[in-house]
């Protein structure tokens, strides 16, 4: 069987998240452009979590390419759930301090929908899973993470590669999925559509 043609289109990273960029740059990729979809990002009725990462992603991944027919897009969108119950991505400390207090001594999902859109109009999809549980949380300590502001603007109102880590004594799963961008899924789909990763060689 052949391998996969190179694809010489700049890729496009429809996220504005620093954490995402990041990631890409720890297997060597650096996107040509980072283009954010602003989109509504309200779930639908009974919508569960691996449900909604999936459509965020791909919206997000039509959004841009609409503008940027010429260039492969990549796009993500990482949900917490606590069963069937999709939690904030927290706005206020007060929201930070209600997720962790949910989370507390219980295990949660964190879900990540992958979307690719390829030049050609190909589009892979792919939702990523991985378990994370939480100790234990004393009330002082749930009060001082939500004053200290790293969970603002995180799906469940907490960062894993910040201080939050000292919560989690064990994930099933990927580490980098629960940061936003599950690494290994991301370079598999990117070198199937021809995207080729320092390293390593095209997929056959």
């Amino acid at each position: 069987m052949a391998r996969t043609p190179p694809i010489l289109a700049p890729l496009i990273l429809a996220s504005a998240s620093p954490r995402r960029r990041d990631l890409l740059g720890q297997i060597g990729i650096v996107p040509a452009e980072i283009l954010a979809a602003d989109l509504d990002e309200t779930p639908e009725k009974s919508e569960l979590p691996r449900l909604l990462a999936l459509r965020l992603s791909q919206a997000k991944a039509a959004a841009v390419a609409a503008r940027r027919p010429d260039a492969l897009v990549l796009a993500a969108d990482t949900v917490v759930g606590l069963g069937r119950r999709i939690l904030p991505k927290a706005e206020t400390p007060a929201e930070v301090a209600q997720c962790l207090g949910l989370l507390s001594g219980r295990r949660h999902t964190v879900v990540t929908g992958l979307c690719l859109i390829h030049p050609d109009g190909r589009r892979v999809s792919r939702a990523v899973e991985t378990k994370v549980r939480f100790r234990r949380l004393e009330a002082a300590e749930i009060a001082a993470y939500a004053a200290g502001g790293e969970g603002l603007g995180k799906a469940g109102g907490y960062a894993i590669q910040g201080r939050a880590e000292a919560f989690i004594p064990w994930i099933g799963g990927s580490y980098s999925n629960v940061v936003g961008l599950p690494l290994a899924e991301t370079a598999g789909l990117l070198r199937g559509l021809g995207y080729p990763l320092p390293g390593y060689p095209l997929l056959s």
